[in-house]
């Protein structure tokens, strides 16, 4: 970027602040005088910027709010469904934010981001202020997105005597980073308001230790912190045969690629599915009515092995490093299985390799993987997009996770991990800094740096599936996990810690919200 245009961009970018401040100022003024400032006992307000269905944390708050009997109302943009725990709960309220008009979009990105900027303050701001009537005890938002959205609760927070909760998912400045380069003046400008702008709240959740800690000390943060690891709700768990037999007759039609009619096995449904099978009692069984039916469906012993990955198709998660390992693992097992030396249990299975999400870069990736695969006789890869309630079920079903999650600061957590320990999937992850806070090397799953490491842990797991010792070990280890909070972690951190969303969000979050309930300043409902 030429000296000059940066220069522009910054001005830009300064009289954009100049006039937030200004308009913040007007409307303090004015609207304070019409607003109670008396907060409704035992309410939320849930502010995401982003779809609300595709905020999984977020929703996840929403319902243990709700369930502790909490007016929730949760704020944000319309588009895949919310979880259906969610939504059959009778506190929760959904607030949808409009898009901006999409025309917007043609202009050049520095123009676009101020447009937005300032359709989203007076979208969020008439919301939170109008829409939600009576204040709320509570406004918890969701960092990133920074701008505006931090700026906004402070001032409703102020306005309407809310206490303010921030839970930190990652940094929004190291994610625009990624897109811009940290010198660019508009990462500094976010950095600088999100650090004056985040530093004081209520109280401030984080998704991991080192996340708190750098804050704590860089930014010097005001208000109480804990660390809210994230946790799937209780549904995520190991599917049986059956639930497999059923997710994969739903997904049936969305199996017709020509690409994976002659690699998986043939189905006949309602029978067999290309991961399951039913059988039928023998014929003495078969002759009294009541031991008539078919029996119950069992994983094939010829199915693929099921690998599973979670992405957004962002700059932050090496897709590259992914398909580099699938044409490893793709000549190494033509290698081996076609070797006559090669015993039984040195042979390696095909994978069907599933990535599940929507993002910018999919259709540049998969136009790369239909070219490879038409040349692979063990690797296929297809990009598949879930309803909510499948998505747990076919994490579920899978054998081994894959996670491409770089983290633009390392200091967050990927929630797709976290979701695949709760379906008892062992994962393969990259590495970066606080990711042993969650993956445990060799105890429940493996950490790679490249692709050629990630192949020979494929490799190594999937060795005479589907009865690999290795494969099975990890399982065993998430299995084994107790149901309690830190039962699996020390002092030093070196253990490992796991229980459900509603046992950690009791532990750390309830005590926050519950703290003041008996105090007089409050309405009742």
């Amino acid at each position: 970027m030429s000296a000059s245009r940066a220069h522009e961009e910054w001005r830009s970018f300064n009289l954009l602040l100049v006039l937030a401040c200004v308009f913040f100022i007007v409307v303090t003024v004015k609207i304070s005088r019409y607003v109670k400032r008396r907060p409704r006992h035992r309410s939320v307000a849930i502010l995401v910027l982003g779809d609300v269905g595709r905020s999984p944390r977020m929703m996840y708050h929403a319902e243990s709010f709700a369930k502790l009997g909490f007016r929730t109302h949760l704020v944000g943009y319309k588009g895949s469904k919310p979880v259906p725990s969610l939504t059959s709960l009778p506190h929760v309220h959904i607030h949808h934010l409009s898009e901006p008009p999409i025309f917007f979009r043609r202009v050049s990105f520095g123009l676009f981001a101020l447009v937005k900027i300032a359709y989203q303050t007076i979208n969020v701001l008439y919301t939170l202020m109008f829409s939600i009537t009576h204040s709320p005890e509570f406004i918890m938002v969701q960092n990133p997105p920074s701008i505006p959205t931090l700026a906004i609760v402070w001032l409703v927070g102020w306005i309407r005597a809310s206490k303010v909760i921030i839970d930190w998912h990652n940094l929004g400045h190291s994610i625009l980073a990624l897109k811009l380069g940290h010198g660019h003046p508009f990462v500094m400008i976010s950095k600088r308001f999100e650090e004056v702008f985040g530093r004081s709240a209520y109280a401030h959740l984080f998704v991991t230790r080192a996340m708190r800690d750098h804050l704590a000390s860089e930014w010097n943060l005001t208000g109480r912190m804990a660390v809210l690891y994230d946790r799937p709700p209780s549904h995520f768990h190991k599917c049986l045969p059956p639930e497999v037999h059923e997710l994969f007759i739903r997904l049936g039609p969305s199996l017709k690629d020509p690409s994976l009619t002659d690699f998986l096995p043939k189905p006949n449904i309602p029978y067999s599915t290309e991961f399951t099978m039913t059988s039928w009692p023998s014929r003495e069984s078969r002759i009294s009515p009541q031991h008539s039916q078919i029996n119950m469906p069992k994983l094939r012993e010829d199915r693929v092995a099921l690998l599973v990955s979670g992405t957004s198709w962002t700059p932050d998660e090496d897709f590259d490093t992914l398909l580099e390992a699938l044409k490893l693992y793709e000549e190494r097992a033509r290698a081996v299985n076609d070797s006559p030396q090669s015993s039984s249990t040195e042979k390696l299975p095909k994978i069907w390799m599933v990535i599940t999400g929507k993002g910018p870069l999919q259709a540049m990736y998969m136009s790369r993987v239909a070219r490879l695969q038409e040349t692979w006789a063990f690797v296929r890869c297809s990009s598949l997009w879930l309803e909510a309630e499948d998505y747990p079920l076919l994490l579920g079903s899978a054998d081994l996770g894959i996670c491409l999650h770089a983290s633009s600061s390392a200091l967050d957590l990927p929630m797709k991990v976290v979701d695949m320990f709760g379906c008892g999937v062992p994962v393969c992850a990259l590495d970066f800094k606080c990711l042993p806070e969650l993956v445990k090397d060799g105890r429940n799953g493996m950490v790679f740096k490249g692709s050629r490491e990630l192949a020979d842990q494929m490799e190594a797991l999937l060795k005479s599936f589907p009865n690999s010792t290795r494969l099975e070990k990890l399982r065993s280890s998430l299995e084994g996990a107790g149901q309690l909070p830190d039962t699996h972690s020390n002092s030093n951190g070196v253990g490992w810690e796991w229980c459900s969303w509603a046992d950690n969000w009791n532990r750390i979050v309830k005590p926050l919200v519950l703290r003041d309930v008996e105090h007089p300043d409050y309405t009742a409902s």
